[in-house]
Formats: structure tokens, sequence, C-alpha cells
């Protein structure tokens, strides 16, 4: 599937771009924390969600079906829900600001809007 220009189709969506934003903001705020690694497996289960998100809706893209679509950006979803609940507990954990975490929030919700608007639209097709 490419779009115009030989770029691969994924990259034109514009909830791709904003949650591959999403996650780099993610993993550049875990490079900068100083916290115990002791909970290193958080860090990582942290990473691996919010790459989830862009790498689930492009694999879906790619996928031949609508229906498959459908189902990775529901996927992509779950693992925007899952890095967001991290990210609280971190916030719980006081190992960033409220305020990192509020605006970390705000873009995942944007997302998800993005998210269940593209899943409503093929769904509904």
């Amino acid at each position: 599937m490419q779009s115009n220009g030989g770029q691969l189709a994924y990259k034109d969506l514009i909830v791709w771009q904003k949650s591959m934003d999403f996650a780099n903001a993610v993993i550049s705020l875990i490079e900068v924390l100083d916290t115990p690694r002791k909970h290193y497996r958080l860090f990582e289960q942290l990473e691996a969600a919010a790459t989830s998100i862009p790498m689930n809706i492009a694999e879906g893209k790619g996928r031949n079906s609508r229906k498959e679509f459908v189902h990775f950006l529901h996927v992509s979803r779950g693992s925007l829900y899952e890095t967001l609940t991290l990210l609280e507990l971190f916030r719980l954990r006081n190992w960033f600001k409220s305020e990192t975490f509020q605006e970390l929030e705000q873009r995942s919700i944007e997302i998800a809007k993005m998210l269940n608007g593209l899943i409503n639209s093929l769904e509904n097709d």
C-alpha cells in the first residue's frame, strides 16, 4: 500500500504521526528520569507500550483488509491506555511532575479520539 510519491501509506495518517511524536516524548521522558532502576521492567513496559501505538497503526494499515486494520487500531488504542496507565503510576510515585503527566495525557486524549474516529469510520463505511 503506497501513497503518492512512493511513501508508505501509514505515514500519511495524522494519528500515526501524532502517535510517533507521543512515543518519542515518552522515550525522552524515560531517558531523563532519575528514579530507582530496580523498576527497570516498568520502564521497559512503558517504552514497549508507547512504541506499540504507532507500530500497530502501521501494521494494520499494511494489512490487506479493513477488518484487520480495525483490529490493529483497537490494539493500538489498548496500547495507548496501557501507556497512560503506566504514566499515571509513575506520576503517583512522583517520578516526574504532574504537569508532565497532564501534557502527555492531553496528547493521549487527542490520539484516542483520532483512533476512535478512524475505527468508527472504517466500521460504518
